[in-house]
């Protein structure tokens, strides 16, 4: 008989907790929150995607041919059995990895199109809100106007300005560059 070790100090208790069953998900929810901030140092099991299940692939080398002779053994059926199993999975596998493919090409060209009608519709209606900013600017009816199309307008007749000044200067140019065609003779000479 071993001798008597010295007596443990009595571990804390904890509170018992309450036994609460949840009603509905949002209950369960709350609780694993719960559960989890009591300790917000600990870290947070945070589970992995988990992979697609995929057939074994078929092997390269078969070892166990079945012979095509009368008289197989009663065991033989259980491995064809399990064999024809395995081959159906694996054509369904792939008979489902065709179709989600197909989907997935669906998808993408009903996005692409979807797209296409959004951003023609947005042009459309930009179209439209330009040329009533127009009518609305020609009218000079600020009060239906925005305040930003104020600024673009008081902009736009800024730089109108400035390209009528341009103009005007250009315009001053040529008119100083017929007055200098006068000085030229009107005649060449050595023609005749």
């Amino acid at each position: 008989m071993a001798a008597p070790s010295a007596p443990r100090p009595p571990r804390p208790r904890k509170e018992p907790q309450p036994l609460v069953i949840p009603r509905n998900a949002a209950e369960e929810q709350r609780l694993r929150l719960e559960r989890l901030m009591r300790n917000p140092e600990k870290t947070v099991p945070i589970p992995e995607k988990l992979n697609e299940w995929a057939p074994r692939p078929p092997p390269e080398f078969v070892r166990d041919v079945m012979g095509s002779s009368a008289g197989a053994g009663s065991g033989e059926f259980h491995v064809y059995r399990h064999l024809r199993r395995r081959e159906y999975q694996r054509q369904d596998f792939m008979d489902a990895m065709a179709e989600k493919q197909r989907l997935d090409e669906e998808f993408q060209k009903k996005l692409e199109r979807n797209k296409m009608i959004a951003e023609e519709q947005t042009a459309k209606r930009r179209r439209k809100r330009d040329c009533l900013v127009v009518k609305l600017i020609t009218r000079r009816t600020w009060d239906m106007l925005p305040i930003h199309t104020w600024f673009l307008f008081l902009e736009s007749d800024q730089s109108q300005e400035r390209v009528s000044s341009e103009d005007d200067e250009e315009d001053g140019k040529e008119e100083e560059e017929k007055e200098d065609d006068a000085e030229e003779p009107s005649f060449v000479m050595g023609r005749g």
